[in-house]
């Protein structure tokens, strides 16, 4: 990826709407005055380094990297890949991808989930990896669960990966959610709903993909990322890609 770049401003057409009743912290936290159009900083277009030499043995692999590899996460082992490309299917090589997600169970390793399900004492729930020149990536994980939050009456969160993809800077990060295929609570969710176009949400959820599944050990699913473009990825705070 270039090392710096003009950043492209926000396209609000195909952005969620800020304000979205349904989804009940929006109502709080949506902007309600006129939003200002600021230059982007030198440091904003150019750095930081992020260290991509430096990536470890079990980065990638949230079975194991909690402990380094001393005991397994508990719960139903996948494999997530996929390819991260421009809107003409050129390659985004070396693009910084982090995810990060609840256990099996539905709990986050965070000191606010509150949630009664219990933690894995071996899953962390985070992890990062690299593309390579052909712009793929893949990371091992346990499919996450479903987990109820405090917005309307009964309000599920659908089982959902986050995604965060870094280019040169911090003014290219784009944030975006991994769905997975069959889940009847994307529907019901009001954070989804936030999506109008039912083919932009489409292209939040990842496809089985039996043919990259390993027998008697994991499930695979696809999930490519498209930078701009009409087939583009939905992403939370910047939907036009780099």
């Amino acid at each position: 990826m270039a090392k710096s770049s003009r950043l492209m401003p926000r396209d609000q057409t195909a952005h969620p709407r800020a304000y979205w009743p349904d989804y009940k912290t929006s109502v709080a936290r949506s902007p309600r005055n006129a939003l200002l159009s600021l230059e982007p900083t030198v440091t904003e277009e150019t750095g930081p380094v992020f260290g991509h030499d430096i990536l470890g043995k079990y980065d990638n692999d949230l079975i194991q990297n909690f402990t380094q590899g001393a005991s397994l996460a508990i719960g139903e082992r996948i494999r997530v890949h996929g390819r991260v490309q421009d809107e003409n299917g050129r390659a985004v090589a070396n693009a910084l991808i982090e995810v990060w997600q609840a256990n099996a169970g539905g709990r986050y390793r965070h000191v606010k989930d509150g949630y009664f399900a219990p933690l894995d004492p071996g899953f962390g729930g985070c992890g990062r990896t690299i593309t390579d020149d052909d712009g793929c990536y893949e990371f091992m994980t346990v499919k996450p669960g479903a987990y109820p939050w405090p917005n309307r009456a009964n309000d599920w969160r659908p089982a959902h990966i986050h995604f965060s993809l870094f280019g040169a800077s911090f003014g290219q990060r784009l944030i975006s959610q991994m769905y997975f295929e069959g889940d009847p609570l994307i529907r019901l969710c009001p954070i989804a709903a936030t999506i109008e176009d039912q083919g932009q949400l489409d292209r939040l959820v990842a496809p089985l993909d039996m043919a990259a599944s390993r027998p008697m050990d994991y499930l695979a699913y696809k999930f490519d990322i498209v930078l701009r473009g009409r087939r583009q990825t939905m992403f939370e705070n910047k939907p036009e890609g780099l």
